[in-house]
């Protein structure tokens, strides 16, 4: 019972409190609960002013007391908005950093990439952008006040005691009946429904497609600006109808609620204007649980709840993720360390036997006895139709994945037997989705530190030797920084992978490494590619046979099996599926000239 207690999301976000910060965690609850008090505190000094009065005693004290309480009840509240503002950002700070550590903790990109996390995942990244709700700073306040309400109420029923027994339990039961009554409770059930997240997701990307730069020239082009923020208008619409109906008044048994309460508080004012009449209560004594028969309805239906499901969700959310990602993102422990085995320099010589594997949430298999062998120091290039798995063979090589069965063998070392990160030092990649650091061309170049002379080779290496200094800031966002074109872009990306061959990496790998080149500078620019890494291994992923017939073999692949492998002209001469594809794609072309115009002889 008390684990199942600990373990709801609304414990969870106040276990949070201290671990974000103990200072003002602990200010946070000693302002609240000193709040929530100074109303009773505030009805006992306002009986001793009117008991001086009507006993003409001093009123120094009573006064002292009634004037340092309301400036209290006055300056408190804003003191204990600042504390929750900042308690609030130190947890957005806290829930972020957590985030971060589960997400780039696990050696693998399971995690990422599994659609079961992703609800999770949307929930943890977006919770304080305030569009699935109020930012966390304001969550804070909102639970503040809502808990000084409750303090409140319960401090009035507290001094209620010295009146009788009965009347402040009557007061309490009546009060918290509402709670049941309109169902307060599973308000936050209803606002994590499958359909209020999916409402959230929906909202979510037709916003992004309307701020974001990505999306401006094609929303502009097609027309698509209007439908974008009819979509977004629309998602909206339906995501605050979802959220309104699971916090609006639940089944409404509104006479049931007021007629419970009139009835206890018509009892408790009953008694106490008895008690009065009958001269068994003072006049003083009477004005305090008066008052504090009032205060009691502090405990009142609220909106507790609802402020706590805006703040305990994305706590509960990073929470579940970080015990669920480490496994879905785990590799298998390696031992070989740099310097020995296949931990040394070098080009490195793969080996790929029976090899399965199929994503933990997919369908089907990717690979499924997949047989390949690239020698040290040779060039080969991958090929086949969209989903054959080019990109996914690139990821298992890179040890973002290991594979289901069969083995990969690193110069004869099982790569689930190397260092994790050992291995990845011999790795340099290229991806479709390549990185784009908002930092200096160097940073972008060598993100873990080089040589400015090995930078400078690698980008000449990649066509880019006049790009920019290595001190311009790659962003427009900043004073001091510049835009890149897609072009641009991937030639930096490309630089990144020849300066790590500089540095010792023995394999590269380049998954459409030139795709937002032109068919001239692609040439080019694989020609230098090939040049620079001629020492290393090197596999290119490419729809371009342009660019796949200057690699030393082929390989194609289809149905997860290698199906053709050998030599531009090899493959040519067998009249397969390598042929059948590059005849396809040369039809786009003249026999002359490429989409530019240039002769391919110049090429």
């Amino acid at each position: 019972m008390v684990s199942r207690l600990l373990s709801r999301p609304e414990w969870q976000f106040f276990g949070v409190l201290p671990r974000a910060d103990r200072g003002l965690a602990i200010a946070w609850w000693v302002l609240l609960i000193a709040r929530g008090a100074l109303p009773a505190v505030f009805a006992i000094a306002m009986g001793r002013m009117v008991g001086a009065v009507q006993h003409s005693a001093a009123l120094g004290g009573p006064l002292v007391l009634m004037g340092a309480t309301f400036i209290l009840m006055q300056v408190l509240t804003p003191v204990h908005q600042a504390v929750s503002a900042n308690l609030g950002s130190r947890v957005s700070a806290y829930l972020n950093d957590e985030l971060a550590k589960a997400c780039v903790g696990p050696p693998g990109i399971g995690h990422l990439e599994d659609p079961e996390l992703s609800e999770d995942l949307t929930v943890a990244r977006e919770f304080d952008h305030g569009q699935t709700g109020p930012p966390m700073y304001l969550n804070v306040d909102f639970v503040a006040g809502s808990l000084v309400e409750l303090v409140g109420g319960v401090a009035s029923a507290v001094v209620l005691f010295g009146f009788s027994w009965w009347a402040p339990l009557v007061l309490v039961v009546a009060w918290s009946a509402t709670h049941w009554l309109l169902r307060e409770s599973g308000v936050w059930k209803d606002r994590n429904t499958a359909e209020v997240r999916s409402a959230q997701r929906h909202a979510n990307y037709a916003y992004e497609l309307a701020v974001e730069p990505d999306a401006a020239k094609e929303l502009r082009l097609f027309g698509l600006a209007d439908w974008t923020v009819r979509r977004f208008t629309e998602r909206r619409r339906r995501l605050f109808e979802l959220q309104y109906a699971a916090t609006r008044l639940r089944e409404r048994p509104m006479i049931w609620s007021l007629l419970i309460i009139a009835v206890a508080n018509g009892l408790v004012f009953w008694a106490l204007g008895a008690a009065a009449i009958d001269g068994r209560l003072p006049v003083d004594r009477l004005v305090v649980f008066a008052q504090v028969a009032i205060g009691v309805g502090m405990i009142a239906f609220g909106g507790l709840n609802w402020a706590l499901d805006g703040a305990a969700a994305p706590v509960a959310a990073v929470h579940r993720l970080e015990p669920a990602m480490a496994p879905a993102g785990a590799l298998a422990p390696g031992s070989v360390a740099p310097g020995s085995e296949a931990g040394g320099r070098g080009a490195v010589g793969i080996e790929l036997r029976g090899l399965s594997f199929g994503y933990p949430q997919g369908d089907r298999q990717v690979f499924d006895g997949l047989d390949l062998t690239v020698p040290a120091g040779s060039s080969l290039a991958v090929v086949g139709q969209n989903g054959a798995g080019k990109t996914t063979l690139a990821k298992l090589l890179c040890r973002l994945y290991d594979p289901d069965s069969g083995t990969i063998r690193v110069d004869g070392t099982d790569l689930r037997d190397l260092d994790v990160d050992a291995w990845r030092t011999r790795v340099a990649a290229v991806f479709q989705d390549f990185l784009k650091l908002e930092l200096s061309l160097r940073d972008n170049v060598a993100p873990a530190g080089a040589p400015d002379d090995d930078i400078r080779a690698a980008l000449a290496d990649a066509g880019a030797a006049d790009l920019a200094d290595l001190d311009t800031r790659l962003a427009t966002g900043y004073g001091d920084g510049t835009d890149l074109s897609g072009g641009q872009w991937q030639r930096v990306a490309l630089a990144r992978a020849l300066c790590a061959v500089r540095q010792g990496a023995g394999l590269v790998l380049l998954d459409e490494p030139t795709a937002q080149l032109d068919v001239r500078g692609e040439a080019a620019i694989f020609d230098r590619i090939l040049t620079a890494t001629r020492d290393v291994t090197t596999i290119l992923v490419s729809h371009r046979f342009s660019t796949v017939r200057h690699a030393d073999r082929i390989c194609v692949l289809e149905h997860g099996r290698v199906v053709e492998l050998g030599s531009h002209d090899e493959l040519m001469a067998l009249g397969g599926r390598y042929r059948t594809m590059f005849d396809l794609q040369a039809q786009r072309f003249t026999a002359e000239v490429d989409e530019e115009g240039l002769s391919y002889d110049k090429l």
